[in-house]
């Protein structure tokens, strides 16, 4: 029988997402934002710790280029989507090791995006809350402070086990965000990792604060978006999908 063919599922936006093989949330938060639209949000997963630690963390420089080649190509960006392991293997490190399966392909992170989404944003003060130790949160301030984001308060669960993260309420996530930004200074707040819930307080500690407050999650898909040249205001929550900040 005869068959005709057209570009396939969500042909309008292709998008690559890099998942750490312990996430259990941004696939979760990304439905919010992509369902419903002209989009096709396709996964891979990389082999990771289940302990976020510097040393588990650069584990995953060596499988990013295989990961990567698992998604199919034609992509409009790809996202490795990890803000702790971005920070410790480097973005530009990164873009390197997945443009390696995909050439001349959009190159993202959470770190990366978080820096971009707080410059359209017109902040350099940031409260950070996360849910890692010392050793992942001292490389993380200094990445963003070359970067000319300076972390003024920072408040921290203090957790090793992905699997815990994973499981911290939003409740607990919104009251560490109030009490990070009780600091003169703070521009905005920023929740780093992709484990961590937001999407359902984000407006609501934007509302209480008058700040704008910033995930990885949030940020990720924002700036796949933005890469891949989408008009996505009002696409997810918070300030950030209010603008209009295509790349």
């Amino acid at each position: 029988m005869e068959y005709t063919l057209d570009e396939g599922a969500g042909a309008g936006l292709r998008l690559g997402l890099i998942l750490l093989s312990t996430d259990e949330t941004l696939e979760y938060e990304a439905r919010a934002v992509i369902a419903g639209r002209d989009a096709n949000l396709l996964h891979t997963r990389i082999p990771a710790s289940a302990h976020v630690t510097p040393e588990d963390l650069q584990l995953m420089a060596p499988e990013m280029t295989r990961t990567a080649a698992l998604l199919p190509a034609g992509l409009s960006a790809v996202a490795y989507a990890c803000t702790s392991g971005a920070t410790i293997i480097g973005s530009d490190n990164v873009a390197r090791l997945i443009n390696a399966a995909h050439p001349d392909t959009a190159v993202t992170n959470p770190l990366a995006a978080v820096i971009a989404a707080l410059r359209a944003l017109g902040v350099s003060r940031i409260a950070m809350v996360t849910p890692y130790v010392a050793e992942v949160t001292g490389p993380m301030r200094a990445a963003l402070g070359d970067a000319g984001i300076e972390v003024v308060s920072e408040v921290t669960f203090g957790q090793k086990e992905d699997w815990t993260v994973a499981r911290i309420t939003e409740a607990s996530t919104e009251a560490a965000m109030l009490a990070a930004a009780q600091v003169e200074g703070v521009e905005a707040v920023f929740a780093s990792c992709t484990n961590l819930r937001t999407f359902g307080i984000i407006e609501a500690v934007e509302a209480r604060l008058g700040l704008p407050v910033v995930s990885s999650n949030q940020a990720l898909i924002w700036d796949m978006l933005r890469q891949s040249g989408a008009r996505a205001n009002g696409w997810g929550p918070g300030r950030l999908f209010d603008l209009d900040a295509r790349a």
